[in-house]
C-alpha cells in the first residue's frame, strides 16, 4: 500500500507536524511507509490559471509539482495536513491543490480518472487552529473535499482541533494526538 502526505505547514516541528507525525506513526507500525512532502519546503509556483492542461490534463509549469503528481496517481492512501489559516488551508497546502487543476481536467474534461487500485483510495484530512468557531474546519474540509474527489479519492476522513494555537499545544489536548494515532491506524485498513 502505497502511502503519502502532505504537511502544509511552514512552523517545523509545530502542532500540525506533531499531529501528522503521531498518525504516521500508527501507519508505519503497521507495516507501511509515509512519503512526507514538506511544501513549504518546495518549489511548488501557485496555479496560472493558463488553460495549457485543459486538452491534456499535463500541467505546462515545471517545478516540484512534477513528482507530487506521480505520487497522486500511485498513491492508496492520501494524508493533506495543514493549519487553519483565516478559515482556510495554509497558502503551501492551498498552492498545491490548486496545481491540482491538471487532474481537474483530466477527470472531468477528459473523461479519465485515476484507477482505484488493489487498495482502493482513501483520504485523511488534519486540521489544527487557533480560532474556536467551526467554520475553519468547514472551509478547510470543503476544499480537501474538492481535491480529493478531483485525484479520485471517494471518501475521507476529517480530524480537526480548534483553539490549539501556540506552537506545541496540540499535546495538551486531551485527546488530540490518540485521535491522530486511531486515526492513522483506521487509514490503512482496507
Amino acid at each position: 500500500m502505497k502511502v503519502i502526505s502532505f504537511l502544509g505547514s511552514p512552523r517545523v516541528d509545530g502542532n500540525t507536524e506533531l499531529l501528522l507525525n503521531e498518525a504516521i506513526r500508527a501507519i508505519q507500525e503497521q507495516g507501511h511507509e509515509v512519503q512526507t512532502y514538506k511544501l513549504n519546503l518546495m518549489r511548488i509556483k501557485p496555479c496560472q490559471d493558463c488553460g495549457g492542461c485543459d486538452k491534456t490534463g499535463v500541467c505546462i509549469i515545471n517545478d516540484d509539482m512534477t513528482e507530487i503528481y506521480r505520487e497522486i496517481r500511485e498513491a492508496d492512501r492520501i494524508i493533506l495536513a495543514s493549519p487553519i489559516f483565516f478559515f482556510g488551508m495554509s497558502a503551501q497546502a492551498k498552492a498545491m491543490v490548486d496545481r491540482c487543476q491538471s487532474f481537474w481536467c483530466e477527470k472531468y474534461l477528459l473523461k479519465k480518472t485515476i484507477p482505484e487500485g488493489s487498495y482502493g483510495r482513501k483520504g485523511l484530512l488534519m486540521l489544527v487552529g487557533g480560532m474556536k468557531k467551526d467554520i475553519g474546519i468547514e472551509c478547510g474540509d470543503a476544499t480537501a473535499k474538492a481535491f480529493f474527489r478531483t485525484v479520485s479519492v471517494p471518501t475521507h476522513e476529517v480530524l480537526g482541533f480548534l483553539g490549539v494555537d501556540a506552537k506545541g499545544a496540540i499535546a495538551d489536548h486531551p485527546t488530540a494526538l490518540k485521535d491522530a494515532y486511531e486515526a492513522g491506524k483506521r487509514f490503512v485498513q482496507q
